[in-house]
């Protein structure tokens, strides 16, 4: 099972900054990954719709010999996690907002969180709230359009820059020093946001933690791959053109990339 893969999903391309993180903290790991971009975005979606999309990838990729599942989405992870961790018996990796780590970085008490609309109605980030925010205060700002412009491709430019501001602006206006990325799509659009941003706000995500918590896990579990014959392999539900178009402005490089037959 060692050599066996790793398998990633989300709603669409955003879990490739997750893949990112794998692949500098574990090069000799082969990684499956799958955008369920023909579904996306997940924050629109009803819990029942993301657990039903979840489990029918999480079995597909099972299918492909995966040894250990990231749900590389926030909205999945607060829909579904619990639900395939009751299903399979196997390491279950969840992304979740950086609530904790912000928390600890704020200079002014008060935090902002930029995440899609499922992601800040579910009751897994209220929990995350009541954990870790203690006297910060935490205000969120949904970012409808904005996973729908990244999927595209479209990291920057002035669609981008009208929506961050439109979505920072009342954040900073409130005295966010520090914004949480709480969505894996987020990310691609970090230099957009750190231009338009006061240089002393902070921008926080959960990538690399999810890295090294799937590398424990997957020493506890005696699973780390030994040998660097690593491979990746990418499918897409959505338009496979597409995300072969935008695979190298993602990931860095270009690969193959398959139908999702589910």
């Amino acid at each position: 099972m060692n050599a066996a893969p790793v398998g990633v999903f989300d709603s669409g391309v955003g879990g490739l900054s997750v893949l990112h993180e794998i692949r500098r903290q574990l090069p000799n790991e082969s990684l499956v990954y799958v955008a369920d971009s023909g579904y996306v975005p997940y924050g629109e979606k009803s819990p029942e719709q993301i657990r039903q999309r979840s489990r029918a990838i999480a079995g597909f990729l099972l299918g492909q010999g995966a040894k250990a599942l990231v749900v590389a989405c926030n909205t999945a992870t607060a829909a579904a996690v619990n639900d395939l961790r009751s299903l399979y018996d196997l390491p279950i990796i969840g992304m979740e907002p950086a609530v904790k780590p912000a928390a600890q970085a704020t200079r002014s008490g008060i935090v902002g969180v930029l995440a899609t609309t499922g992601t800040l109605q579910s009751a897994k980030f209220a929990a995350l709230l009541d954990r870790f925010a203690g006297s910060v205060k935490v205000i969120t700002q949904p970012c409808p359009g904005l996973v729908e412009l990244i999927e595209q491709g479209e990291l920057q430019g002035p669609r981008i820059e009208a929506l961050l501001r439109g979505f920072t602006a009342p954040l900073l206006a409130a005295g966010c020093d520090t914004l949480i990325l709480g969505c894996t799509h987020y990310p691609f659009v970090r230099q957009v946001l750190q231009h338009l941003l006061p240089p002393e706000v902070n921008l926080v995500d959960t990538g690399a933690a999810v890295a090294r918590y799937l590398q424990d896990r997957l020493v506890e579990a005696n699973l780390l791959a030994a040998g660097p014959a690593a491979v990746e392999r990418f499918w897409t539900s959505g338009d496979v053109k597409l995300m072969h178009k935008v695979l190298p402005v993602l990931w860095g490089r270009d690969a193959n990339v398959e139908w999702l037959p589910v």
